[in-house]
Order: C-alpha cells, then structure tokens, then sequence
C-alpha cells in the first residue's frame, strides 16, 4: 500500500532508474502496470537475499512490515547501501549506528507520517524554541465513511496497526521516560474537518524519547469514538496473543485467527476514501515569549491517483529524503532518526514545500502560549 506509492514518486523522476523488489509477482505487475520500474521478484523475509538483491544499486528505500525492519536494516547496511526506512520496527534501531559508520551508509529510519515528519516538526521545534517544554503528537488515519462494527479500515499493514494497540507506549513526563500501556489515557478531541475523536497514547514517539530534552513528550493514535473500548475488549480477552492455545486438537496463536477474520474487514474498497489527520503542538519559550507552535494536517484519498491518503502521506516523505541521499544533500553515515534531519536548517521547510507540491499541505502557526 505504501511501497507502491513510494516507487511511483520516485520513478517520476527521469534522473532516478527505480527497481521495485517484493515476493508477490501479482504486487510487481500492479506497480509496473502505474510506473516506468524494473520489478525483482525476491523474498525480502531472508537477509541473505535482500543483501544480494540491493548490491547493483546506490539507494534503497524499506517498506516492509515492522517484523522485517530491523533485519532489513542490518542486511542493507551490511551489504554497504544507503537506506530510507518507513517500516516502524519494534527494535532499537540505533543499535545499528556503528555499523552504519563503519560501513559509510547514511540510513534514516522512521521516515513516514508519523513517526517521519511528525519527527521532523519536533526536532525543528526543539531547535527554535529555548527552552522547548513539551511535544504533543496525534495522528491518525480514517476511513472517511464510517461503518459498523469498526469504524475503522488499515491504511498499512494490519498486523502493524494491532501491534499499536499491545506494545507498550514510551512518553516523557518531568523529563523522565515513563512506560504505560497501549490504548491508555483516552481523551476527546474536536478537530477541523473530522469532527470529533478519541486519542490514546501508542508507542509513537520512539527515538523522539531519547533524542530530544523536553520535559513532557507524548504521541496518541487517533481513531473514531468507540475504537479504544472495542480494541480493549479484544486484547483482554487474549485476540492479539501470541501464545499457543489448543483447539479442537489443534493448537495455534489467537491473534493468527484474529487477523484471518479481521483482516478482510479492515481491508479498503476499490475506490474507497480515506484520509489523514494530525495536530503537533509544541509548547516553550522563543524570543523571551512563552509560544505555542501548532502544525496541523488533514489530507484525502486521492482519487486522480487513486492513491489512498496514509499511502501518500507516508511515502512522500520517504521518496523526498532518499532524493536527498542520491544528490548527496545529506549523506551523513549513521542510523538518523528524522529529528535530525528537522534541526539543519532549512531541512523541514524543504520538505513541507516538497510534500505540498504533492498535495500533502501543512499549516502552521503560533499563538501565545
């Protein structure tokens, strides 16, 4: 859903041959079918064949599930090739920094949404203001008709929305990292243009943990109202586990059965529309003043396109720094998070510029704080 949308970008420019790698011959032709790419069938599950399969080329861009990403990581780094990640994986995955250094690859991981952009307003935000009290991140992706039982649909790969609602959610409070369960703290909020929706704390703000000093950090998942206490009742009950339970003689994992019935519901229409929403607040000092910096976003399925929004708006970002890492724009060696790249000056308005050519529009203000 997002690869696709990534190699579509990226081929549009004349200057760039792209290869588009996946196992699923049947994925291959539905890109090759929309774009000017080269397919290679390959299973990107065994490091020892994305290892070879990246060898011919000098940038690769990630967007596999997150149980793939860390493995992927190493390989293409092992295999001595700079990388554009969007995977979300569960590991750490600035464990891999030295190699990367050793090895001269410039990889930055995390390079979607949310966690990408949403990273890069931090990190500008933390540069700008002095000092930078508090980040406050929601997001979400909706379908824009809401149906019964969900109200909800996957704009990327289901088994990674499930692991939002299991994985513990990393935030900062009083300067100190603070663990607590997924789908905890839920709060209401009425956005422009969506109405009214429920936030919950996910495991969202990753690197942003460690990388940035402000006092009070948090990222929340936005979803229509009734998602958290249904998504809670499936979890408690023992739908997402991955422990072994015997059936009828048979033993397998509840959350294997739950994603083969669940799966096809979460599963998008042809055609149907589906859109974006996300709000970063930055509160702290700038010029002497206490300010508040929002950055707001609210963006469509495209239907010239037919292009899906979480697609558009996670690819865009990915596809506009690996163009950065092939002109040499940056080519720092090292596993980077986006926060990085949002304190070089200019680096976010260049991507914000960037992704409104595309259509993906960011507003931004400041108010008194």
């Amino acid at each position: 859903m997002v690869g696709s949308a990534l190699a579509i970008d990226l081929a549009a420019d004349p200057g760039l041959e792209v290869t588009v790698a996946d196992v699923r011959p049947e994925a291959l032709e539905r890109v090759a079918k929309r774009a000017r790419v080269k397919a290679l069938e390959v299973d990107l599950a065994d490091p020892a064949a994305v290892k070879k399969a990246v060898a011919p080329f000098d940038v690769v861009v990630g967007a596999l599930s997150s149980h793939l990403g860390f493995q992927t990581l190493r390989a293409v780094i092992e295999a001595g090739r700079s990388y554009c990640d969007i995977s979300f994986m569960s590991e750490n995955a600035w464990e891999l920094d030295d190699l990367a250094r050793q090895n001269g690859v410039c990889a930055v991981v995390d390079c979607g949404v949310a966690p990408g952009t949403s990273n890069m307003i931090a990190g500008y935000a933390a540069s700008v203001l002095e000092p930078c009290e508090s980040i406050e991140i929601y997001v979400g992706g909706l379908p824009v008709v809401r149906s019964w039982p969900f109200e909800y649909k996957a704009g990327f790969a289901p088994q990674d929305v499930i692991e939002e609602y299991v994985r513990p959610s990393r935030v900062v409070e009083h300067g100190k990292l603070v663990v607590k369960p997924a789908l905890s703290e839920p709060e209401l909020m009425d956005l422009p243009g969506v109405g009214t929706v429920e936030a919950f704390n996910t495991d969202g703000l990753r690197s942003l943990a460690y990388t940035l000093k402000a006092p009070f950090m948090k990222e929340k998942t936005l979803r229509y109202p009734g998602h958290i206490g249904l998504m809670r009742a499936m979890r408690e009950t023992g739908l997402f586990s991955k422990d072994l339970v015997e059936v009828g003689g048979a033993r397998i994992r509840p959350l294997d059965l739950t994603s083969k019935l669940l799966f096809p519901k979460w599963t998008y229409d042809e055609g149907e529309a589906d859109l974006t929403v996300m709000r970063v607040i930055a509160r702290g000092t700038e010029s002497g003043r206490p300010v508040r910096r929002v950055w707001d976003l609210l963006d469509y399925y495209d239907p010239t396109t037919k292009t899906r929004s979480m697609s558009r708006t996670t690819a865009f970002p990915a596809a506009i720094v690996a163009r950065m890492i092939v002109s040499g724009a940056f080519r720092q060696p090292g596993v980077h998070p986006p926060e990085v790249l949002g304190r070089e000056k200019g680096f976010l308005d260049h991507v914000l510029a960037e992704l409104q050519r595309r259509g993906v529009r960011f507003t931004a203000r400041v108010e008194p704080g």
